[in-house]
């Protein structure tokens, strides 16, 4: 893959959204992740996003860094380095499935917000997302780095607005009391909560970090995006956090429970916000599409075209189950199977393991 040439503070800002931008989703932008895996554990939910965005830093930098090294095409060469051949191909499966089950859930989402914000057919916004992000796709690494780029910024400024209002709006400065979710947590405790938010939002990003790796190729420049990202991920969950907390338990009751935070605080803003929902939604549909579609051919070649249109009508069809069912019961499970993604990261920057001289045996 060649370089990408480009000035320094624009290579790291567009690693750094990629990044947040593949993260970032319909779970995300709608309060659901950060209720199920961090709302129940109520002030010490900050702790364990505070423990997200540090394995954020550390493991997204991990799979670019060797993305850069070995010259990755995709997810497999960077899972199968190391992990090995057993637990990599393990691996393998779970990011292909989920990077699949990911784009399909978004569809899902978007129908989900034409159907009840704006009272459009669901199918609708299924289908209205399944092509804008086909259509992408279509355009190689590049042009999913550009859109994803571009979105990003709107994203987090939206959710950290929305924070600043509703702790000034509700004075929950002076009176921090966060309710009782009914609902059991997705995670039982709230340390293995953030590693299971890093590891299944892992899962679906390298399949865009390891070949953003291998395209940058400068280690510095990987750190610092790295890094950003992670900070960016970090502030707009613990946004989205703040946004909820004064309206727990009201706000878990709703499928799209930051919605609902924002037509309590305006009915304009609550219009803007599912425009806002969408944009997340479309930014990694992107990411998990494009990895998925590296995965089984080269993106850039000349039969892509037909494993993309392929893929997005399975997912259009799938996307009809529904959101809730598809984030309630595939996130959480990726979650626990992923772990093997970070381990294996975990074991190869321990071990000091440089590039593809030392994969013998693999």
């Amino acid at each position: 893959m060649s370089r990408l040439k480009e000035r320094a503070p624009l290579s790291v800002f567009k690693i750094a959204a990629t990044y947040v931008g593949t993260v970032v989703g319909a779970g995300f932008a709608s309060g659901q992740e950060v209720l199920q895996f961090f709302g129940q554990f109520r002030a010490n939910g900050f702790w364990g996003l505070l423990l997200a965005t540090v394995l954020f830093g550390v493991f997204g930098w991990a799979a670019m860094y060797y993305g850069m090294k070995l010259n990755a095409r995709s997810h497999l060469e960077v899972i199968r380095y190391t992990g090995g051949k057993l637990m990599g191909t393990v691996v393998d499966y779970v990011i292909t499935f989920f990077l699949f089950g990911a784009f399909t859930a978004m569809a899902a989402g978007a129908g989900a917000i034409f159907a009840e914000q704006f009272h459009w057919p669901a199918v609708l916004g299924s289908g209205v997302m399944v092509l804008i992000t086909l259509l992408t796709v279509m355009l190689g690494l590049n042009g999913v780095i550009t859109s994803i780029s571009l979105v990003v910024p709107v994203l987090l400024g939206s959710v950290i607005g929305m924070a600043v209002w509703t702790v000034l709006d509700t004075k929950f400065y002076v009176n921090p009391v966060i309710g009782t979710i009914p609902a059991p947590a997705a995670v039982p405790f709230w340390p293995l909560a953030a590693v299971i938010y890093v590891s299944y939002n892992l899962v679906m990003s390298v399949a865009i970090l390891a070949p953003m790796g291998a395209r940058y190729r400068r280690p510095e420049l990987l750190t610092m995006g790295a890094g950003l990202g992670a900070i960016g991920l970090g502030l707009g969950a613990a946004a989205i956090y703040l946004a909820l907390a004064p309206n727990i338990p009201a706000a878990a009751r709703f499928e799209i429970p930051m919605i609902y935070v924002a037509g309590k605080l305006n009915v304009v803003l609550r219009s803007l916000y599912s425009l806002v929902l969408l944009a997340e939604i479309y930014t990694t549909a992107v990411g998990s599409l494009f990895g998925f579609i590296a995965r089984i051919t080269s993106p850039e070649g000349p039969g892509a075209r037909y494993y993309i249109v392929g893929a997005s009508i399975a997912a259009f069809l799938a996307s009809q189950l529904g959101f809730t069912t598809l984030v309630r019961t595939l996130y959480p499970a990726v979650g626990y199977a992923g772990l093997l993604l970070l381990f294996g990261l975990t074991y190869a920057l321990f071990k000091g393991r440089k590039g593809p001289e030392n994969q013998a045996g693999f």
